[in-house]
């Protein structure tokens, strides 16, 4: 269903193709477009009931859709190593761990998918990185391997939570 939060978070598709443009003007004001979109699509989809499992799966998307379209036109640049990518990453790697978990244990269909709170600070620096390279600001090469760590907590988050909530319940 097409409400204002999934509204908002299919916008990041546009956003993400303004990357196509080398103007950093442009491509600063798509980052923070997005940084808000992402911000205020869960605050309508809380504060109005605009909740469903089609907004709970399309958000995570289009972030993911974003930051790997724009992490792709900087190592096309040579902005971003391919490495470093991998470690901005590690989240998503984190996820999909977990998703082979569920399969594994043929949980996959019952499990909730919710957001969980490394991932959103993972999203969160994400955001900043990309306006820090935007602006052309040389970070720290040790600062990548911070989402390394980021994945490792977010798994925990997810296996601590199944373990919690799910278990319990079978």
């Amino acid at each position: 269903m097409l409400n204002p939060a999934n509204s908002l978070s299919l916008l990041r598709a546009p956003l993400a193709l303004l990357f196509l443009s080398e103007s950093v003007p442009i491509r600063t004001i798509a980052v923070l477009l997005a940084m808000i979109t992402d911000c205020v699509d869960g605050y309508l989809a809380r504060r109005y009931q605009y909740t469903s499992r089609i907004g709970a799966v399309l958000d995570p998307i289009m972030d993911k859709f974003f930051v790997f379209f724009v992490f792709s036109i900087f190592i096309y640049e040579n902005t971003l190593l391919p490495s470093q990518a991998i470690l901005m990453i590690s989240r998503d790697i984190a996820l999909c761990l977990f998703v082979l978990f569920l399969v594994a244990r043929n949980d996959w269909k019952a499990y909730r998918c919710r957001a969980v709170r490394w991932g959103k600070i993972t999203t969160a620096m994400q955001f900043s990185v990309i306006i820090c390279l935007t602006l052309r600001v040389n970070l720290p090469k040790s600062l990548y391997w911070a989402f390394a760590a980021f994945g490792l907590l977010v798994l925990i988050e997810l296996l601590v939570s199944y373990k919690k909530n799910f278990v319990k319940k079978t």
